[in-house]
């Protein structure tokens, strides 16, 4: 269940918060739908985050402008992201690359191409997933992007998605720190006559220490729907829960346990238990999560006979919202309307 007037409000305090809505790079990743893309627009929004080719294509029929694609294209990649520029060319296309191999790859699909991508070089300040570290290196591979044929130099892209901490003064002082060498390299490469158009940065825990500073583009995404487990690393952050699972029980095994209809399939199961806050039940304990099934232990589960309806809010929204084709939004207590999942494809034409 998605609520649009929470989502709304949600983009409201996002905005409040950085000040400059023209600040804002928002995740597509967390919910892939043209509906929610809209409302952004609607708010003022123009700049988007994704992290895959469906994502961006769907982002750019739903009337986006700007779109970075935060995640390094190999293989078909290059080709693909050189096909959604041609395809929309009203749309600035944005890529990610932390290699040499991907630069070059990235060069040969724009020049094969004729078109030119603008390439931000992806920086790892500790998370240790993609990226390469701040310094001397990082400094020729920016230079390379400079001098690849079919680029432009757009930038650096730090994400800091390592840090959090419930504790709002250390996760300020551990933002701060890692982000001194990305402040370091932004400046070496302006002292030796570079460009740096923009920095894109920000996980949702450091949204609010980042949106502090004037001259960076905010990427987070959560922000748009709040889960739980944000609730509980960012206590410092107020947003709304703007989408939440609805469940049936199905089964009650034993006197003091409960079946529910929310298994693997259903809900993101990449974390630990607890993967859900249910409604009402906000005590019971996590016996069993299977493909279809999550059974749960409570003294209170004589209250719910079989086909009773609850309502679940998950720890990880965002690979949740991908697990289902359609969605239902709900306006006054009430399903008006399916939105499908559009961007949950690998493939939508490109």
């Amino acid at each position: 269940l998605i609520f649009p007037e929470r989502i709304e409000e949600n983009l409201s305090r996002m905005i409040a918060c950085v000040g400059d809505v023209d600040r804002l790079r928002p995740h597509v990743k967390t919910h892939k739908l043209p509906q929610v893309i809209a409302l952004e627009i609607k708010h003022g929004i123009s700049k988007f985050k994704v992290a895959t080719i469906a994502e961006a294509e769907m982002t750019a029929q739903s009337g986006g402008r700007d779109i970075l694609v935060a995640y390094p294209q190999v293989g078909p990649g290059p080709n693909r992201l050189t096909e959604l520029v041609k395809k929309f060319p009203h749309v600035v296309f944005r890529a990610i690359a932390d290699s040499d191999c991907g630069i070059d790859a990235l060069s040969r699909a724009a020049t094969a191409g004729r078109v030119e991508i603008d390439v931000l070089l992806d920086l790892n300040l500790g998370m240790n997933r993609t990226g390469i570290s701040p310094g001397k290196d990082a400094e020729k591979l920016y230079r390379h992007i400079v001098s690849a044929p079919g680029l432009s130099a757009g930038g650096l892209h730090a994400y800091d998605g390592h840090l959090h901490d419930a504790d709002y003064a250390r996760l300020t002082a551990a933002a701060e720190a890692a982000f001194v060498p990305v402040w370091n390299l932004r400046d070496d490469l302006i002292a030796s006559g570079l460009s740096v158009p923009r920095i894109v940065a920000s996980g949702t825990p450091t949204f609010s220490i980042l949106a502090k500073r004037s001259d960076i583009e905010l990427g987070a995404g959560t922000t748009v729907l709040w889960d739980e487990g944000q609730k509980t690393l960012s206590p410092d952050l107020d947003f709304l829960s703007a989408a939440i699972l609805m469940t049936r029980v199905i089964s009650r095994p034993t006197e003091d346990s409960l079946c529910l209809d929310i298994g693997h399939k259903s809900v993101a199961s990449e974390m630990p238990h607890p993967r859900v806050k249910i409604f009402g039940l906000e005590d019971a304990s996590f016996v069993l999560h299977s493909e279809e099934h999550l059974v749960v232990r409570t003294p209170k589960a004589a209250e719910f006979p079989v086909g009773s309806v609850l309502y679940a809010m998950p720890r990880h929204i965002c690979p949740t919202v991908a697990l289902h084709s359609d969605v239902c939004a709900v306006r006054g207590g009430r399903v008006v309307e399916i939105w499908p999942v559009v961007a949950r494809t690998r493939r939508i034409t490109i």
